[in-house]
């Protein structure tokens, strides 16, 4: 089994990378493969609504977000990371993950989902609950963990200080390793969940 995990942050090396680190760990002890892509460094442009992923099956610009799109399918999670800014996310990782979302057209539903975030001080609900958005719109069960998933730390390597938040980000793996588990057995067992024909409503009538 595999989870992607995408590293938000421009530090490298840093309380983000930390963060993720110690749940790549755990995945490795659970006996699933991960891989860490980090693109808060890149150079990466939001969504222009141009609809050119519907004929061509990938976004128009050609970047990362193109390179983890495979990532992204072929793996049975995905963890989302991000340090805190202005009490959200990195704008870089935002723009990444609209475009993938968007421009990705296969089948997401039963992909475990899991936003990390590490902050100095506040903000990291606020951008927890940003990033599971882009899973509960898709089909994917989000993982949790024995607290919010946080870890604090404002100087690079202070995040190893914390040790409840790294604790957080152990069971979060663990808890994580079993939904995918436990999915793949389901499918085996029971199949997928019936699907339906999606129903768009809009709010302005013709």
């Amino acid at each position: 089994m595999k989870v992607l995990i995408i590293n938000g942050s421009p530090r490298v090396g840093g309380n983000t990378s930390i963060a993720v680190d110690e749940m790549a760990k755990t995945f490795t002890e659970e006996g699933i493969e991960a891989e860490i892509v980090q693109v808060g460094n890149k150079d990466i442009r939001g969504c222009i609504a141009c609809g050119s992923c519907m004929e061509k099956g990938k976004c128009v610009f050609d970047d990362v977000v193109n390179e983890l799109a495979p990532k992204f399918e072929e793996a049975d999670g995905l963890v989302v990371d991000s340090p805190v800014y202005y009490a959200s996310a990195n704008a870089t990782l935002i723009a990444c993950l609209d475009r993938l979302f968007y421009s990705t057209h296969f089948d997401k539903s039963m992909k475990v989902g899991a936003s990390v975030v590490v902050c100095r001080r506040g903000g990291a609900s606020a951008t927890f609950d940003e990033l599971n958005k882009y899973f509960t719109i898709c089909n994917m069960p989000i993982a949790s963990s024995q607290y919010w998933n946080s870890v604090h730390g404002r100087e690079k390597g202070q995040a190893e200080k914390d040790l409840e938040g790294l604790q957080t980000m152990r069971v979060l793996a663990r808890n994580m390793s079993f939904l995918m588990k436990s999915i793949a057995l389901g499918k085996e067992k029971y199949g997928m969940p019936k699907s339906e024909e999606h129903l768009w409503t809009h709010f302005i009538s013709e």
